[in-house]
């Protein structure tokens, strides 16, 4: 079957190899075989493939994958030959707290990921996809889908007439700003773009905030909420922005730290952190548990992905390109 491997440590696009590699063994008890159908890109992806997170040489990548069952082993009760399935972020975290080796093991990171045609694993490495979802619409709740939940539903308790701040338009934003929604909450969406600032309008968002040219966000977000602050900021940019996300929260508001975006490290307003008593959260993904409940969230309230381009497995480095541009609105799919 196909796949595609990197190249030697540290990786780049151009040494990505798509070629064949030996098929799916037959399922073990308690496993399954999944042809894999889709994926999407994640930056946690892009910086395996890129380099700028070591793993070994002729590493599998891509932490997102869904597809069909074509084999069940012995004891197998979850699944049967035919359901569609997506895979979780981290095998090893089913519920409650995360385990140490939890880390370790990621998907197209510490182990193989779905960047192949087929995988036989541990039932527990899938849940069922929702119903009625395409695969590369499935695919994209594994990282990014689950991230969003997290940030709003597990580590906040988001309630109906709350205010969410969420940055730019990439997959896990769009998704926050989808669930915000659903959940009865009003949303303040920024980007530099004003016609992904549309897009984002005509998916529900009440405020927006174009940031290169209003680059004080954060006071921009007060001045929205009347002084009060923002209850929740998703917060994908990283120490670049930080500041003016904690500027934007209200007094014992909640921020979701997930994303690197605008820089990895830098100095923190710590005398503004604790004298609005914020809570500032990193988060990484989620348990599988929260990816089920997840899932039947979006089934109860009709939500569907935003997904603006589609790639070939085989144009997987063309795809990552893509996202370097910027040009995507959501997520991007790899049909495999």
């Amino acid at each position: 079957m196909k796949a595609i491997r990197t190249g030697a440590t540290p990786s780049t696009l151009d040494a990505l190899s798509y070629l064949d590699i030996d098929d799916a063994t037959a399922p073990e008890a308690g496993e399954i075989t999944v042809d894999i159908k889709a994926s999407s890109l994640n930056y946690h992806d892009y910086a395996v493939v890129k380099g700028m997170i070591p793993t070994a040489e002729g590493r599998i990548p891509m932490s997102d994958g869904a597809g069909v069952v074509t084999a069940v082993g012995d004891g197998v009760t979850e699944f049967a030959v035919g359901d569609h399935v997506v895979s979780t972020f981290f095998p090893d975290w089913l519920d409650g707290e995360p385990p140490q080796t939890a880390f370790r093991r990621v998907p197209g990171d510490g182990i193989d990921g779905y960047a192949r045609e087929a995988i036989t694993a541990p039932t527990h490495w899938f849940t069922r996809a929702p119903a009625g979802f395409s695969h590369a619409e499935a695919a994209t709740l594994t990282c990014a889908g689950l991230t969003a939940w997290r940030a709003l539903f597990v580590d906040y308790a988001l309630k109906p007439g709350d205010t969410v701040l969420v940055q730019g338009t990439g997959g896990v934003s769009i998704f926050a700003l989808q669930f915000a929604k659903a959940a009865g909450a009003t949303v303040i969406a920024t980007s530099s773009s004003d016609e992904k600032l549309e897009r984002v309008k005509a998916l529900g968002a009440d405020h927006l905030i174009n940031y290169k040219e209003v680059e004080a966000w954060g006071p921009k977000a007060l001045e929205i909420t009347g002084g009060r602050g923002v209850d929740c900021v998703v917060e994908i940019g990283g120490a670049g922005t930080l500041d003016q996300s904690m500027l934007a929260t209200r007094v014992g508001g909640h921020v979701a730290l997930i994303g690197v975006l605008a820089g990895f490290a830098g100095p923190v307003q710590t005398a503004l952190l604790f004298s609005k008593n914020l809570t500032v959260q990193g988060l990484t993904v989620g348990s599988r548990k929260m990816q089920q409940d997840m899932i039947a969230a979006i089934e109860a309230n009709g939500i569907r992905p935003e997904i603006s381009d589609t790639f070939a497995l085989e144009n997987l480095a063309e795809a990552f390109r893509h996202q370097e541009s910027g040009g995507h609105f959501g997520k991007i799919a790899i049909e495999v």
